[in-house]
């Protein structure tokens, strides 16, 4: 029930900036708390950013200080500022959302995943 739309992705030159947006829609639901992933070529899939619902915020090491994560609860959207982009941050971007989604008479907690945005940075 329960779509999440991604854009932002792009190419940039190293020390460029991109913002990423998701958008969840569909159903009815509560959510807990969102993040971003990110999976670069052979290589595992690896936790960029997540944010709860209490605004708490937690972001790899690699990341700390260039990206951004932040929500927009009334709009149910998540953002990802990503400044000072390296080479090395160069993969396939998915948005996350865990959540609470309305089933027939019952809440019960679900996990959604975007398609994917691509991200590179090359010169």
């Amino acid at each position: 029930q329960v779509q999440l739309v991604e854009s932002g992705g792009g190419l940039v030159q190293p020390g460029g900036s991109l913002n990423l947006s998701c958008a969840a829609s569909g159903g009815i639901f509560r959510i807990n708390a969102m993040g971003w992933y990110r999976q670069a070529p052979g290589k595992q899939r690896e936790l960029v950013a997540t944010i709860t619902s209490g605004g708490s915020t937690n972001y790899a090491d690699s990341v700390k200080g260039r990206f951004t994560i932040s929500r927009d609860n009334a709009k149910n959207k998540l953002y990802l500022q990503m400044n000072s982009l390296e080479p090395e941050d160069t993969a396939v971007y998915y948005c996350n959302v865990e959540m609470l989604e309305l089933a027939v008479v019952r809440w019960v907690a679900r996990e959604y995943w975007g398609q994917g945005t691509q991200v590179t940075v090359s010169s």
